[in-house]
């Protein structure tokens, strides 16, 4: 039987809500619906950058500010339901980063986890903790919490690579923390490919201690290699009706996931699938490394071509429908929710 409210109990209710206020009180019942709600209900929408529309921004940029007077140039893609925060979900952050030619963006470190796709350009590297890797299109790079990482571009075209963080978690914990190197670049102090040689080729050193705790002690996952692995996946069986071929980047040294926040991914779609509907509770960021296609994310049609970036909230179905052989790699905060058991996905 529904309550009904009886005469004066409206004011009395306000009365007390008055007096509680001064000490810092309020009444659940009066935000218990909003708090919490029957299912997801977030503030991120569904949103496409294409790529070709914003280059000119990027590389107008490069003729504004320097990468030393920046530290770090980039353009936020921010999600068009949550302008002014810097945020692509709720939970994650994504920019677009230039350096051109000959250019260094200074040595620092920071409590925050970052990844890297490398979009446009060859020639760049990154460094982490002492050991620089060269950028080249489609790699995935690491950069794990409290390292020290610069980067530059001793090549002759500028780089371009898409910057994912998970600030907002860090901010969530008020754990930000951060410092800045005394010299503008690290001392290289392993040569390239150590990480790889002691971790990358399904062996470990006898010392199984992870120089990055729970983030991959691989901090390089080169397009090649993952982009060869797809293509013998697609040779052996019929892809997933929801993903096609899907694959995660892995922490060698545990088997779970590369960062400990953050989720990363790398799909392959073959010409002309179209993909069943799926929702997960991760809200899901996509970088297209190769073909065309549409994206269907919560009754919305988004057409994409190589180099565009788009978002799939949490809980909205999103499916694919690929013109040719796409490549699609994506990030979210998968990590952080399995390990708070709040992960969900459905199928169909």
């Amino acid at each position: 039987m529904a309550s009904v409210l009886q005469p004066g109990v409206g004011n009395a209710r306000q009365d007390l809500y008055r007096r509680m206020d001064k000490d810092n009180l309020a009444p659940l019942w009066e935000v218990l619906h909003a708090l919490v709600p029957p299912q997801p209900q977030s503030p991120c929408r569904p949103a496409l950058w294409k790529y070709r529309d914003i280059r000119p921004y990027i590389e107008e940029s490069g003729r504004v500010i320097t990468a030393r007077e920046a530290v770090r140039r980039v353009l936020i893609l921010e999600n068009p339901g949550m302008r002014g925060q810097s945020q692509i979900t709720r939970s994650l952050y994504c920019g677009l980063q230039l350096i051109l030619p000959g250019e260094i963006a200074p040595s620092h470190r920071h409590t925050q986890s970052a990844l890297r796709l490398i979009v446009e350009g060859a020639g760049a590297y990154t460094a982490v903790d002492g050991e620089r890797v060269t950028m080249r299109q489609g790699d995935f790079i690491i950069t794990p919490s409290w390292t020290w990482h610069d980067h530059g571009n001793e090549g002759s075209e500028p780089v371009v690579w898409m910057d994912g963080l998970d600030i907002p978690i860090t901010h969530l914990f008020d754990a930000t923390f951060a410092e800045n190197y005394p010299e503008e670049v690290q001392p290289v102090t392993r040569r390239e490919g150590d990480s790889w040689a002691r971790y990358g080729c399904n062996l470990a050193p006898l010392s199984a201690e992870s120089p990055f705790g729970k983030t991959s002690p691989v901090f390089s996952y080169p397009y090649a290699k993952s982009r060869e692995a797809l293509a013998t996946l697609a040779r052996g069986g019929d892809p997933d009706p929801c993903h096609g071929y899907k694959m995660q980047f892995i922490n060698p040294a545990t088997g779970g996931p590369a960062m400990p926040t953050i989720g990363a991914f790398i799909q392959l779609l073959p010409a002309g699938l179209r993909t069943a509907p799926y929702r997960s509770s991760d809200a899901t960021i996509f970088s297209v490394i190769e073909g065309r296609g549409t994206a269907s994310i919560g009754g919305q049609d988004f057409a994409f071509e190589p180099r565009d970036t788009f978002v799939v909230p949490g809980w909205q179905p999103a499916s694919f429908s690929a013109q040719g052989e796409c490549v699609l790699f994506s990030y979210s905060d998968r990590p952080a929710q399995i390990a708070l058991g709040l992960w969900r996905e459905h199928r169909g």
